[in-house]
């Protein structure tokens, strides 16, 4: 299958458009990073493509549908309107005779699995976080002084997704959503909280399909486990519906959580071309978030990280994400992660050292004061262009 790892990050593919070669074009796109930032619509009219292949084999729609005779889903921010039959980009919604049915995310199903992950953990919000670090002790942390130790963050898987990322680290999420299995009720999630969990993240796939059934679980875990600490945390997208982004919010604030904002890109057509859909729903609801940022500065609320995609998000791309949120809050912690090769973008290399390091001062350039670079262990020393 496409998505096993290869070694042609080594060989030079051709741009679709210009006819450029290089090492950080990949196969699955076939476009290159200037083509998609200059020449936008031909660019995209290429890629989609690739998303159409990728969710075919799930049996998930190439995009996300907008029928004049369908019905609106209205539960994240791709806003389906889905036709006679069809199904919503998440694979979780269906027009049936004209109703809109809910297969899974309700707080009676949801495609989830969970585990116990001991602490510290590599949590992208890991060197700001009270489970890894004891920051906000002793009302969000029961360590003093660095990593609750003994303790278990409850990682929760969702299966399902309302992006399309070609080079997804967890991809097989698909087949949950294809299978719609595991299910399980939100309180069943809840019951495994037991004494020795401090913290539950939501990740996936991505918790923004699912919010009905994170938020059922959440307050249920909360209600019961009233008078100790457990932080709710979410690793998401944001590309949710903006009352569901209110209640996490205000859940995370509540219990020491942080939310995770992951923002793949800051141009348009490149965010399109990696995830398949739309970013400006994104980029308003990671404002919404940072809006309140201040009202608990011991422990920050809003974390961003953006994964450093060779040849498609460089330098340029992070400085300008870096100066969005840096104009909204310049204490907001960045975590630029590095990029491993996966999926359908198997073809690309490690992120370099010197790419991660110059986004690391061009975010620091833009206004940001608390930047970090992550997954350190898998940058290369390869060499391409980073822009």
């Amino acid at each position: 299958m496409i998505w096993i790892l290869s070694s042609r990050w080594a060989e030079e593919k051709e741009c679709k458009l210009c006819g450029s070669r290089s090492i950080v074009i990949s196969d699955a796109l076939g476009v290159c990073n200037k083509c998609l930032v200059e020449n936008g619509v031909e660019a995209l009219k290429i890629i989609l493509d690739a998303h159409r292949e990728s969710r075919g084999r799930f049996g998930l729609p190439g995009e996300p549908p907008r029928d004049p005779g369908g019905v609106p889903c209205g539960l994240c921010g791709n806003n389906c309107i889905i036709p006679a039959g069809g199904k919503g980009f998440c694979g979780l919604v269906e027009n049936r005779d004209g109703r809109i049915v809910r297969l899974a995310g309700t707080p009676d199903r949801g495609v989830v699995t969970w585990y116990y992950d001991p602490l510290p953990t590599n949590c992208v919000a890991d060197w700001v976080c009270p489970g890894c670090t004891g920051v906000g002790y002793p009302e969000y942390s029961y360590s003093s002084r660095g990593a609750e130790r003994g303790y278990y963050n409850l990682a929760v898987f969702y299966g399902a997704c309302n992006l399309d990322c070609l080079y997804c680290q967890n991809w097989q999420y698909r087949n949950m959503t294809r299978e719609l299995s595991p299910i399980r009720t939100a309180r069943e999630l809840a019951s495994a909280v037991n004494d020795r969990v401090s913290c539950v993240c939501y990740f996936g796939g991505d918790p923004s399909p699912q919010m009905q059934h994170a938020l059922e679980a959440s307050r249920i875990m909360v209600e019961e486990k009233r008078g100790r600490i457990l932080r709710v945390c979410w690793e998401t997208n944001g590309l949710m519906n903006n009352v569901f982004l209110d209640k996490a919010v205000e859940l995370s604030l509540e219990t020491g959580g942080i939310v995770k904002f992951d923002i793949k890109a800051w141009t348009p057509t490149i965010y399109r071309a990696l995830t398949g859909v739309d970013c400006k729903k994104i980029f308003e609801n990671l404002e919404r978030a940072i809006r309140r940022f201040d009202e608990r500065p011991e422990v920050p609320l809003v974390t961003v990280s953006t994964l450093l995609v060779p040849g498609y998000v460089g330098v340029s791309e992070v400085e300008k994400i870096a100066e969005f949120i840096a104009s909204l809050n310049p204490n907001v912690p960045y975590r630029l992660l590095a990029f491993h090769p996966d999926y359908l973008m198997s073809d690309l290399p490690t992120t370099s050292r010197r790419h991660a390091e110059e986004c690391l001062k061009a975010s620091r350039r833009a206004g940001l004061r608390r930047v970090s670079i992550g997954n350190v262990h898998i940058l290369s020393n390869i060499e391409y262009d980073y822009y």
